[in-house]
């Protein structure tokens, strides 16, 4: 594993913000740790990066021990956490010579980062003319500078338009495929972030609520079926007195799919009721949905 939590807690004073999380994150996945504000992300990535110390010896980047090894460990680790440290009188290129100066890394690896991130054309316009999303590509750029082996990033859409989230869903794609890169990605909207990522991480309230592939995500989803009827109240509480959970969304009956021949059996029930059904289908809950039913439940 990349990366490894096991129990990971957290505690501010007196309240516990990180409740025993145990993270997985494999070679070459995009992990997404998703969940809403406040829910520990922040800090969570804050103690990955020993910004935030643990006294507890449960943290394994690499597979090695992070109180241990810290300094062997961060050093195969570029972040960004929030906005991008960028000088906004600087054009992209010397952001990124001055920054791989401190570091000592040889000048020619700006070139490569401003190819790497796209930024090629726009290298001697200054920082504070850039889009919302080439700042955040020039942010992954000095992240990028020294070759990390993972790369963790703390809400790197968050405020981008459609374009700029593109922009830098086709970035992380392209160091995970082509770079050997792998991604670990905060977000509190998974419609931000679920075309790039490979691996979900659910929190809320400090605690893990679910961890797996976007398969096992799919999987896990609620399917529906979905009614229209007449008299939507009424009808509802036929189902529920025949035993069948429904209840009434956006002016439509749902009930819990189990087969599609469950599907006839709740159309005769309301028939033979003398209740007009108008439509009865099935549909899978989207992963939008889901992710509000979890982090809410």
């Amino acid at each position: 594993m990349i990366i490894e939590t096991r129990n990971l807690s957290y505690i501010f004073g007196n309240q516990k913000v990180l409740d025993e999380i145990s993270l997985k994150v494999s070679p070459g996945s995009i992990y997404g740790f998703l969940g809403p504000n406040g829910a520990g992300k922040t800090t969570t990535i804050k103690v990955l990066l020993n910004l935030l110390h643990s006294t507890e010896n449960n943290i394994f980047l690499f597979g090695e021990e992070l109180n241990k090894n810290r300094i062997k460990i961060l050093s195969k680790i570029g972040s960004l956490i929030e906005q991008p440290a960028i000088y906004s009188h600087l054009s992209g290129r010397e952001n990124l010579v001055n920054r791989a100066r401190l570091l000592q890394i040889p000048g020619k690896r700006t070139d490569e980062i401003l190819k790497l991130v796209d930024l090629q054309e726009s290298a001697e316009k200054k920082a504070g003319k850039y889009s919302l999303g080439m700042k955040q590509r020039l942010g992954i750029g000095l992240a990028l500078l020294a070759d990390p082996s993972l790369l963790i990033l703390d809400e790197p859409t968050n405020g981008l338009d459609p374009i700029g989230i593109i922009e830098v869903r086709h970035l992380l794609q392209r160091l995970v495929k082509d770079h050997g890169k792998t991604v670990f990605i905060s977000s509190h909207l998974l419609s931000e972030v679920e075309k790039m990522i490979t691996h979900v991480g659910i929190i809320n309230r400090g605690r893990l609520l679910f961890q797996g592939t976007m398969g096992e995500l799919h999987d896990v989803s609620k399917s529906q079926i979905l009614i229209s009827t007449d008299n939507l109240i009424k009808s509802s509480y036929l189902l529920q007195q025949n035993g069948y959970p429904a209840e009434i969304i956006s002016d439509t009956i749902r009930v819990p799919f189990t087969t599609l021949n469950n599907i006839s059996i709740v159309a005769a029930l309301l028939v033979n009721n003398e209740h007009k059904v108008y439509s009865i289908g099935h549909s899978r809950q989207n992963l939008e949905d889901l992710f509000l039913s979890v982090t809410q439940s």
